[in-house]
């Protein structure tokens, strides 16, 4: 999945990267301020690329001391990173440009030149959209669009996709002023298009904000992968009952599992560490994402009317834990 998405950026970052160029080269020679507002566009977006690049980069850095989950919440800051320079940047300027033009109109020379580069853009841009489309549905299976989204852990998998398609968006909006001004003469219809891509990315930039907010602050794996972490755990003759089970995406293919048990009572310490180590091969074989687990045996009445010790199996030296 982590190739995939990285195919996927590279691709894009190189067909935004022609893109911004005929788009400024155009917007030098005509005037247009919806093509100004489209070369923008496409600057940001080859920029975003470049930082997810380099946030899938450094995610792939080993634990040490400092981060013992390791660096794969990087992706998560540098995809929330992609969305406020897409609002501050992209959509600011865009709006600015759009007003400036509104307030001080002047008639588009050599649309024709515009059209030329709307086709080469579109052409672009379809390339990279197919790219990261075809992506998107081998990793969203059988969920929708939105449920994808939702439940997706990897940015590089949807965030490349809606910009893509937002670029498309807006490619058709400034198509269309450009026509709608050559035809009627109407010279604020350029500026008005400027305004709506800056919307258009405003709109964009606030969902992928709120997409990966979770992810960046810690959210939950799945419920499928809690239900069979759940049902893995249950499944041992040694476990009276599953009380918590706690996970955390570290990174979009490293979850964090949390787990506390009632074990049935009579068993021996070695007894009920030996299953925890069985637990811990059974989880991971199961769910292949899990990659820490804490588990965490807690005291049963039986054990506690008998006096019995609350056993807390260990991993190193963090109570309470196996790994």
């Amino acid at each position: 999945m982590a190739s995939g998405s990285k195919t996927v950026i590279i691709a894009a970052l190189i067909g935004n990267l022609l893109i911004a160029v005929t788009k400024f080269i155009a917007a030098a020679f005509t005037g247009s301020a919806a093509m100004m507002a489209e070369g923008i566009h496409s600057t940001v977006d080859t920029g975003n690329q470049g930082l997810l690049l380099y946030g899938m980069k450094r995610a792939k850095r080993p634990a040490d001391a400092k981060f013992p989950f390791g660096y794969g919440k990087e992706i998560y800051f540098w995809s929330f990173m992609v969305a406020v320079l897409i609002f501050a940047v992209g959509s600011g300027i865009s709006i600015y440009e759009g007003v400036n033009r509104l307030l001080h109109p002047h008639p588009i020379e050599s649309p024709m030149i515009n059209y030329i580069v709307l086709g080469l853009a579109m052409l672009f841009e379809g390339v990279a959209w197919f790219i990261a489309a075809k992506e998107f549905n081998r990793v969203k299976g059988k969920w929708g669009v939105f449920e994808a989204v939702r439940r997706g852990k990897d940015p590089g998998a949807f965030l490349v996709l809606f910009e893509d398609s937002a670029a498309m968006l807006g490619l058709v909006v400034a198509f269309v002023a450009l026509l709608a001004g050559q035809l009627t003469g109407i010279e604020i219809f350029d500026g008005i298009a400027s305004i709506c891509i800056g919307i258009i990315l405003a709109i964009t930039a606030v969902w992928l904000a709120i997409e990966t907010k979770g992810l960046l602050i810690g959210e939950a794996a799945n419920q499928h992968v809690v239900r069979d972490i759940r049902e893995v755990v249950s499944t041992h003759d040694a476990v009276a009952k599953v009380n918590e089970v706690l996970t955390m995406h570290v990174g979009p293919n490293f979850i964090l599992a949390n787990i506390s048990v009632r074990f049935a009572p009579g068993l021996s310490g070695e007894q009920i560490q030996a299953d925890i180590e069985r637990m811990d091969r059974d989880i991971k074989a199961r769910c292949e994402n899990v990659k820490r687990i804490f588990i965490e045996a807690e005291r049963s009445a039986e054990q506690t009317t008998a006096g019995a010790p609350n056993h807390k199996p260990h991993d190193g030296e963090t109570p309470g834990a196996a790994s």
